[in-house]
C-alpha cells in the first residue's frame, strides 16, 4: 500500500477519506470499550488493585503523552504522518493480544504489575501516533465543518459503545453469578476481541488520504518551545492543564466510589454510564453546531460549570439516606453529567486544533498534549493517594443560625477528595477568561440563542405532532376496546390529523 502523501486531494478523496476516520473511530471505539473505562477498573479491583494502583492506571494514558516528542522528530524526519500513525498504532495493539492470552497461558492469569507493564506499551505507541493522527485531520478535515463533523463522528462512536457497553456488562454479571472462576478468563476474551477491532481501525487509517505538510527541520527543542512563546496559545495550555488536574484528581474514582461506598454492581454501573453516554449521543451534535457557530470558548464557558456541578453532585450522593434515593440521584448527575462533558470535551480537542499554525499544527497540539499530560498524569496518583489517606477521616461542615449550629454535610473518605476537585475546577474556569478565539460569542447571547431556538423546536413538535400522538397512540395499543370502537376512533384521529395539516397549510399560505 503506497504511505506517500498527496500534494492535493481533491473533494472526492476528501469524503472518501472522511468516511475511513468514522470507520476507524467505530473500530478505536469498540477497542476501548473492551478494554478499558469501567470494565478495566471492574478487572483491576478483581485483582485487588490498590487505589494508587488504580491512579497509576488512570494515569498512564495521559503520561504517555510526553513521548509525542518522538511523533514530531518522526513527522521532521520522514514528513509521513499517515505511516507513522499506522505503524504506531499496529505496534500499540500488540500488548493487548498479549494480556488477552496471559490467562489462558497461565492458571494464576496475570499480576498487576505485568497489566501495568503492558498498558505502558500499548499507550506509549499510541500516544505517538495520536499526535500523527491530530495534526493529519487538522489538514484533512475541512475548517468550517470540523465542529459538525467531530460531533457526529462521536456521536456514532457513542451509540456503539452504549450498545456494546451494555451486552458486556449483562455477560460478565452472568459470569460472575454462574461461573465465578472464569471471570478473569472473560476480560481476557475482551482484550483479544479489543486487539482485533483495533488492528481494523489501523486498516482504516491506511485507505485514508494524507495530504502534504511540511514541517522545519529546526532544533526540536526550538520546536517545541514555539507554542509556548505564543501568547495566547500558551494561556489556552494553562487553563487545560489546570482544568485537566482539578478533573483527573477526582473523576476516575467515580466507579470506584460507587462500587465501594454505594454498593453498585456493575449492571447498575454501566447502566448508569448508559444513560450518561445516551445525554451525550442527543447532545452532540447540538455541541458541534454551535461550536462552528459561537467558539468553542463559548461552548466551555457554558458547559463546564455544569460539569463542575456533576463533579459537586457527588457529595449528596454520600448522604443519601438509602441506596435508592442514591441511585436516583446518580440518574440525575449521569443525565446532566453526559450532556456537559460531550459539550466540554468537543470543545477542549477542536480549541487546540483551531489555535494551532497549519504548518506546524503537530507542534502545536504535541506541545499541549505533553503540558496536559504532565499535570493529568500526576492528578490520579495523588487522588489515589489522598483517597488512602482521607479514608479514615471526616469533616462536617454546619452553618450558625440563631444561636444554634446546623449540620449540612458531613465528609468522609470519597466526599473531601471530589469536593477538592470541583473547587480546584471552578478555579481553573477563570484562566479561560484569558484565552482569546476568533469569532467567540458572549456566553449569554449564545445561551439566549439555545434557548430560543429550543422552544421553537419544541413548540413546532409538541404542539402539532406531540399532542395528537398522545390521543392516538394509545388507541393502537392493545386496550380493551372493540375492534370497533378501535376503527371509529383511528377514522376520527386521521380526520383530525388531515384538518391539522390543512389548517397548518392555509396559515403558511
Amino acid at each position: 500500500m503506497n504511505f506517500k502523501p498527496s500534494p492535493q486531494l481533491t473533494e472526492q478523496q476528501v469524503n472518501m477519506g472522511l468516511k475511513q476516520v468514522i470507520k476507524d473511530g467505530l473500530s478505536s471505539e469498540a477497542m476501548v470499550c473492551l478494554t478499558g473505562g469501567t470494565f478495566l477498573m471492574s478487572m483491576a479491583l478483581l485483582m485487588k488493585a490498590s487505589n494508587f494502583q488504580i491512579g497509576l492506571l488512570t494515569s498512564l494514558p495521559i503520561f504517555t503523552n510526553i513521548f509525542q516528542l518522538l511523533s514530531i522528530w518522526l513527522v521532521q524526519r520522514y514528513n509521513n504522518r499517515r505511516a507513522i500513525m499506522v505503524i504506531c498504532s499496529f505496534i500499540a495493539r500488540i500488548p493487548l493480544f498479549a494480556i488477552g492470552v496471559l490467562p489462558f497461558l497461565f492458571s494464576g492469569g496475570t499480576s498487576m504489575t505485568v497489566l501495568l507493564f503492558m498498558l505502558s506499551f500499548h499507550y506509549l505507541f499510541g500516544s505517538i501516533a495520536g499526535a500523527s493522527w491530530s495534526s493529519w485531520m487538522k489538514d484533512l478535515v475541512p475548517a468550517e465543518r470540523m465542529g459538525t463533523y467531530f460531533g457526529h463522528r462521536r456521536r456514532m462512536m457513542l451509540i456503539l459503545s452504549t450498545v456494546l457497553s451494555v451486552a458486556l456488562a449483562l455477560g460478565l454479571d452472568y459470569i460472575k453469578l454462574h461461573y465465578q472462576q472464569y471471570e478473569l478468563t472473560a476480560y481476557g476474551v475482551m482484550f483479544v476481541v479489543g486487539g482485533i477491532c483495533g488492528m481494523l481501525g489501523v486498516w482504516a487509517l491506511a485507505r485514508t488520504p494524507e495530504p502534504q505538510s511540511y514541517l522545519p527541520k529546526e532544533n526540536l527543542l526550538k520546536l517545541f518551545s514555539k507554542p509556548l512563546r505564543n501568547t495566547n496559545f500558551r494561556k489556552l495550555l494553562v487553563f487545560q492543564s489546570a482544568w485537566v488536574f482539578a478533573c483527573s484528581m477526582s473523576t476516575p474514582f467515580f466507579s470506584v466510589f460507587m462500587m465501594k461506598t454505594v454498593g453498585l454492581s456493575l449492571s447498575y454501573i454501566i447502566g448508569l454510564s448508559l444513560i450518561s453516554q445516551v445525554s451525550t449521543i442527543f447532545s452532540i451534535k447540538m455541541w458541534g453546531k454551535y461550536a462552528d457557530r459561537f467558539s468553542n470558548k463559548t461552548i466551555l464557558s457554558i458547559a463546564a460549570p455544569l460539569f463542575i456541578c456533576c463533579i459537586l453532585g457527588y457529595l449528596f450522593v454520600a448522604q443519601a439516606s438509602s441506596q435508592s434515593m442514591a441511585i436516583v440521584m446518580l440518574v440525575v448527575i449521569h443525565v446532566l453529567g453526559g450532556f456537559s462533558l460531550a459539550g466540554v470535551t468537543l470543545a477542549l480537542d477542536n480549541f487546540g486544533m483551531k489555535l494551532a499554525p497549519n504548518d506546524e499544527a503537530i507542534v502545536y497540539i504535541s506541545t499541549r498534549n505533553i503540558v496536559v499530560a504532565l499535570m493529568g498524569a500526576f492528578a490520579p496518583m495523588l487522588g489515589g493517594l489522598l483517597a488512602d489517606v482521607l479514608a479514615t477521616q471526616s469533616v462536617l461542615l454546619s452553618l450558625p443560625i440563631a444561636g444554634k449550629v446546623i449540620p449540612i454535610l458531613h465528609l468522609q473518605g470519597w466526599s473531601i477528595l471530589f469536593l477538592g476537585g470541583g473547587l480546584l475546577a471552578i478555579a481553573s474556569l477563570r484562566l479561560l477568561y484569558r484565552v482569546a478565539e476568533e469569532g467567540e460569542t458572549e456566553r449569554s447571547i449564545a445561551v439566549g440563542h439555545m434557548r430560543v431556538a429550543f422552544k421553537s423546536s419544541l413548540q413546532d413538535k409538541w404542539n402539532r405532532e406531540a399532542l395528537l400522538n398522545l390521543i392516538y397512540y394509545p388507541v393502537a395499543l392493545p386496550v380493551m376496546l372493540g375492534k370497533k370502537v378501535q376503527r371509529r376512533l383511528v377514522r376520527r384521529m386521521a380526520i383530525i390529523r388531515r384538518y391539522s395539516t390543512g389548517t397548518e397549510l392555509r396559515r403558511s399560505a
